[in-house]
């Protein structure tokens, strides 16, 4: 963990960015008059892939389009249906 002043972290914040990346830092603290006041740390891009996978499991969804139209006549039926039902005021 490197602790560098707030104006050496202005004049060289292209090579503390660098050491993050290449891994020679894990942090470096940026301080104000010796007081840490921030933290600089690697960006972690966070994990997508997978991530609705529960939500959607036992589901059923349809996984061509043909499938997934397959239902637009019962769907239809059911609007025309309500349609020709009277509605109370």
């Amino acid at each position: 963990m490197l602790t560098v002043n707030m104006h050496d972290a202005k004049s060289k914040l292209s090579s503390l960015v660098e050491q993050l990346e290449v891994g020679q830092e894990n942090e470096v603290i940026i301080a104000r008059n010796g007081t840490p006041v921030a933290r600089l740390v690697p960006f972690a891009a966070p994990r997508r892939i997978g991530a609705a996978r529960h939500l959607l499991a036992g589901l059923h969804v349809p996984a061509t389009v043909e499938a997934f139209n397959a239902g637009d006549d019962a769907i239809a039926a059911d609007f025309d249906a309500s349609a020709r039902q009277e509605l109370a005021p």
